[in-house]
């Protein structure tokens, strides 16, 4: 019955805390913003040597586990346990709820603002180009798969090994004991855990939106309005509603091999329709370029020039990364039973690195080839970067068209996976959450993402900061949660 009420207690607060932040952010807007951003500032500023130097351990930690640690063999079960979903749709589950929009909304913009805009070398030049390249691979590539993948490999261990609850806390039973973390200690970690889901998604859906009116009024002319925004967010909510409650096996690993299957159509065909040869010479060189860089590139920070740059987009990817992995890393674990450690590793950080890789190259490529005067007119409109690269390519509307097919996929499935997640976290960690939990938590998310989107005109970006902020925390428990993994493993190796 305590236990109960304890539970009850972690959701409420949850829902408080989030409501609290959304009224403050509504309310007065402008002292919202100076805070977030004071923090954000602060901790960019102070602790930008602490998320690189994090970032990077997470990415040794993971390479050493999986591939060179006594431990790859280890299962995330039992050691007889079989794996739940075939490798191609696990794949598409974790990468659909890892990246989704973010690499749609990004995969020509970024390329094209460091080509514009390059550290060391002239806008517009090839040098320019091999940077802008350099950069995206580095964001997008192992640093933040491999943050997703300690704390989901952590998290597997402890629900499917050792039938622990679905909970973020459970990282820390081996380090402090099961009584401290059913205590304050773990409720508080758990609070965090659903705080950082809630308006990360929210964050994304915001985005999502934006970019999905974007391409249909570059497109067919469909007005950027609020009712327009409303009106995706709603139809877009009873899609994932609907699908999450229809369960992981019925709902959403259909939609998320539905994702993977437009995305590979999507890659494919700008690859035919674009500059092949120079994608595949860039695909090669910029491989090449970020594994002989990777540990000089990865522990830059700006010390010596250019912090404000590093600042605003590695330190910025790092922390959001970071404010993700409680949601995609408590997901990518929930679909992971029966994987060896190795599998795991394979799976959550090679694959998906391997085709973020391909996507830059392809989107970032086609936009690099039209010239420096095009790339500084189009990421004047994020959102509507890719489509107008895309315009300058045979084909290429139609390309765009299933590009906002492809949106509206990735939005539900990213939104159908976090709906899931915060189910969980709210059922004690229960891998199988209830529908009404499912159907309140999604009705929350849209409810949150419209207020944020009408109330305010940068109410999405104040979350977004004030997430990455409140998630510095975040951190610490996947350091703790590295630790915990050698622990456990340690006391049951066979």
């Amino acid at each position: 019955m305590s236990d109960k009420k304890q539970i009850n207690y972690t959701f409420i607060i949850s829902i408080i805390v989030t409501l609290l932040v959304v009224i403050w952010g509504m309310a007065s807007p402008k002292t919202f913003e100076t805070v977030a951003n004071t923090m954000f500032g602060f901790l960019v500023d102070k602790f930008g040597w602490f998320y690189t130097i994090t970032m990077m351990s997470f990415v040794v930690f993971a390479v050493w586990i999986g591939f060179f640690s006594k431990y790859k063999n280890v299962r995330l079960g039992a050691q007889d346990s079989k794996p739940e979903y075939s490798f191609l749709t696990w794949f598409a589950m974790l990468f659909s709820a890892g990246m989704g929009i973010g690499l749609v909304f990004w995969g020509a913009a970024e390329p094209m603002n460091y080509f514009v805009a390059p550290l060391g070398a002239e806008p517009g030049t090839p040098e320019a180009a091999q940077f802008a390249m350099q950069k995206s691979f580095l964001h997008w590539g192992f640093h933040p798969w491999a943050n997703y993948a300690i704390l989901a490999l952590a998290l597997a261990l402890m629900q499917f090994r050792y039938n622990k609850p679905g909970m973020v806390s459970s990282v820390f039973i081996p380090l402090i004991g099961e009584k401290r973390v059913n205590g304050p200690i773990g409720k508080i970690i758990d609070i965090f855990s659903i705080f950082a889901t809630v308006a990360g998604i929210a964050t994304s859906l915001g985005l999502g939106t934006y970019q999905i009116n974007s391409g249909l009024k570059f497109l067919f002319n469909v007005p950027e309005t609020v009712s327009v925004q409303l009106s995706i967010v709603i139809i877009i909510t009873i899609i994932y509603i609907f699908s999450t409650v229809t369960g992981l096996d019925s709902g959403i690993k259909h939609l998320s091999n539905i994702n993977v299957y437009i995305f590979t159509f999507v890659i494919i065909a700008c690859f035919l329709i674009g500059p092949s040869i120079k994608i595949l010479d860039t695909m090669i060189e910029a491989t090449g370029d970020y594994l002989q860089t990777f540990i000089g590139s990865s522990l830059e920070t700006g010390a010596f020039f250019n912090k404000k740059w590093y600042g605003s987009w590695t330190i910025f990817y790092f922390t959001w990364f970071i404010a993700w992995a409680p949601f995609v890393g408590t997901f990518i674990a929930r679909i992971s039973k029966g994987r060896t450690i190795k599998e795991f590793i394979i799976g959550v950080l090679i694959a998906p690195s391997l085709a973020s890789f391909i996507w830059f190259v392809i989107a970032g490529t086609m936009g690099i080839e039209q010239g420096l005067e095009f790339a500084k007119e189009a990421i004047k409109s994020t959102p509507t970067t890719l489509f107008s690269v895309l315009s300058n390519y045979t084909f290429g509307n139609i390309i765009s068209m299933i590009c906002v097919c492809l949106l509206v996929t990735f939005f539900v499935t990213s939104a159908n996976s976090s709906t899931f997640v915060l189910a969980m976290f709210s059922s004690n960690g229960d891998l199988n959450p209830t529908g009404p939990k499912k159907i309140l938590w999604g009705i929350l998310q849209s409810g949150l993402t419209l207020a944020l989107m009408i109330g305010t005109s940068n109410g999405l970006q104040m979350l977004q900061t004030a997430s990455i902020a409140v998630a510095f925390p975040f951190a610490f428990i996947m350091i703790f949660a590295m630790i915990s993994i050698v622990k456990v493993l340690q006391k049951d190796y066979i």
